[in-house]
């Protein structure tokens, strides 16, 4: 976080280290906002009345795991699941696997104050925010590995989509490590998975890792483990994630935010492969295929000597690229189809209309499948029914949401994309011009308009928006004159 942008609202709960003046200053630096409490009862009450995207909880998990386990039950039950940050002393290493591995988004040092440490932790709870309720789903079809183990159904219309998957389904055959490159949200880790189902190791686990979720210091014992003893703490071994994925795959995910010593040790691992844990002696052989995955350009990080060349080649033998979801518009309503089939209303089916699918259709998806299940959702809860129009439609940008009705028709001759819970016909013919200050006013119009009839109040329908209650406000002013319809809301 910036230091020009709005304090993070961070709701603490910390019953064994109570948060002092200093802590709190320091927090402050680093843009958190705390609001301190001492009860499940009063996290509820503040978890309720947080806005959605706008809170961070944060635990300490003092000597055992319970407090982490009532929060997720708590935030279940509430219906609210907020990003949940963990302190852990620096000697509960499987304190802090267990709470990345139930929920958490980011574990951090219970002693580790750093403004750089906290700022990490609020991009960390910024990243969960934003994939909350999303699956990355890549676009295939269903995959049949030789060996006979269910693979996920997924959904594949574009060409580029169905080469890709017919590459990844041989390789998946060959026992070789795999680097999949692509931009955050347009499935890597879809894909990594699909890799694993299609080959022989299909019954082995899958274990995950993402590289930049932990401190340093902890990575190494998580990927190989340690022997009783080996340390203050450490009171008996530990299986690292390598020895965990023994007989299946091991997904390395933000493998670029690898430290380079670190990275020195897997490349040793992967060549011998074989470990040795933490305070051990005897080597342990490995069966493990390894699928690595980024969003940067290893090329560049190798020049400016923040990744290691010789630990490139070794996780690239085979290198998949997962384009962006502008590069396979095709897959786009199909996407939608799946997405509004698993939000049925009662026993009405979702429909969009043609012109929503202009719209989607014309827009460049910066945030890929991610941003594309954002905005449906969004859709879903600004519709007063189960039909999708244009109004409906909010992006992050709200001109590019206006501007987009106007755009023509991306794919005039796509098919039609049905499914049991949906109803999405293919677009037909180019929408006709209207101005753009019309367009705009009534498009803010509709949708302002429908997210006070669906909430009890401007803050909640300000919620659902996704702006301030001071900018609904503002725009409620403005519109009163030209919309007299929503002066009883005001």
């Amino acid at each position: 976080m910036s230091a020009s942008s709005s304090p993070t609202k961070a709701l603490w709960l910390d019953p064994f280290r109570p948060l002092t003046a200093t802590d709190r200053a320091q927090l402050a630096v680093a843009g958190l906002d705390v609001l301190v409490l001492s009860t499940l009862d009063e996290m509820q009450a503040a978890i309720n009345a947080a806005p959605s995207q706008a809170a961070t909880v944060v635990l300490g998990l003092g000597a055992d795991i319970e407090l982490l386990q009532d929060t997720l039950a708590l935030m279940h039950t509430t219906g609210r699941t907020l990003p949940l940050v963990c302190r852990a002393e620096r000697r509960q290493l499987e304190l802090a696997v267990l709470a990345l591995q139930s929920g958490a988004c980011h574990v951090l040092a219970a002693d580790d104050w750093s403004e750089a440490a906290w700022r990490m932790a609020q991009e960390r709870a910024a990243e969960a925010t934003a994939a909350k309720n999303t699956q990355e789903t890549l676009p295939t079809r269903a995959l049949a590995p030789n060996t006979g183990a269910a693979v996920r159904s997924v959904v594949y219309v574009d060409p580029v989509s169905r080469n890709l998957l017919a590459l990844a389904q041989r390789v998946a055959q060959a026992p070789v490590a795999v680097l999949v490159e692509g931009p955050t949200g347009s499935g890597k880790e879809v894909l990594a998975r699909v890799l694993h189902e299609s080959s022989a190791a299909a019954n082995g686990p899958f274990i995950g890792l993402n590289c930049a979720a932990l401190p340093e210091h902890m990575i190494e014992d998580m990927l190989f483990g340690h022997e009783k003893g080996a340390f203050t703490g450490a009171v008996k071994e530990h299986r690292g994630l390598f020895e965990q994925a023994q007989g299946g795959t091991l997904f390395l995910d933000e493998i670029g935010e690898l430290p380079l010593a670190l990275q020195a040790k897997l490349l040793r691992v992967l060549q011998e492969r074989s470990l040795v844990r933490l305070g051990g002696e005897r080597a342990i052989a490995l069966n493990v295929r390894v699928v690595a995955a980024t969003n940067k350009n290893l090329r560049e990080q190798i020049a400016q000597r923040e990744f290691r060349e010789d630990l490139y080649f070794r996780l690239s033998t085979f290198k998949l690229r997962v384009p962006p979801l502008a590069e396979r518009t095709g897959d786009i309503l199909p996407l939608v189809a799946r997405l509004l089939a698993r939000h049925v209303r009662g026993d009405q089916p979702w429909s969009l209309s043609e012109d929503a699918q202009r719209v989607l259709l014309s827009y460049n998806w910066p945030g890929n499948v991610r941003e594309l299940e954002n905005i449906i959702q969004r859709a879903m809860v600004l519709c007063p029914d189960t039909h999708i129009d244009t109004p409906h439609l909010m992006f992050d940008d709200a001109s590019t949401s206006f501007l987009l009705a106007m755009a023509p028709a991306a794919a005039p001759e796509m098919a039609t994309v049905a499914t049991a819970s949906s109803n999405i016909q293919a677009p037909a013919q180019p929408l006709a011009p209207s101005p753009l200050h019309a367009t705009v006013k009534h498009s803010e119009h509709h949708a302002i308009r429908a997210a006070l009839d669906a909430s009890r109040s401007r803050e909640e329908a300000a919620q659902k928006l996704g702006i301030s209650p001071r900018t609904l406000r503002y725009k409620l002013a403005r519109l009163r004159d030209t919309a007299p319809g929503l002066s009883a809301h005001s």
